[in-house]
């Protein structure tokens, strides 16, 4: 069942940018694509507790800013070491001006 929260607006992210949602105790990394897509995934990096929203996004990859492990937020992939565990990715759509990722 589809539980579409809104987590930002559609000017709030940059192109080839990441922001933070934080929502019941949980924190959620909202990309934009380069293409001008977004993206969402849990916000926390599966190898060390280090905030995603405070890393380095380069084309479809996020580096953790803790020990610059990469992941691609497209599919949640672990793309480079020392991470070995994929994110959580949830489905987004925008609506208007706002964005919106489905809670589940």
């Amino acid at each position: 069942m589809a539980n579409w929260t809104r987590a930002c607006g559609v000017e709030d992210i940059d192109l080839e940018d990441v922001g933070r949602f934080d929502h019941a105790g949980r924190v959620f990394a909202i990309y934009r694509a380069p293409d001008g897509q977004f993206y969402a995934t849990d916000g926390i990096c599966t190898h060390e507790h280090a905030i995603l929203s405070d890393g380095l996004v380069m084309d479809h990859l996020i580096e953790c800013p803790k020990h610059m492990g990469r992941f691609d937020y497209r599919s949640g992939a672990a793309r480079g070491a020392p991470v070995c565990v994929a994110l959580r990715t949830y489905p987004v759509r925008v609506e208007g001006d706002d964005v919106l990722i489905d809670l589940g």
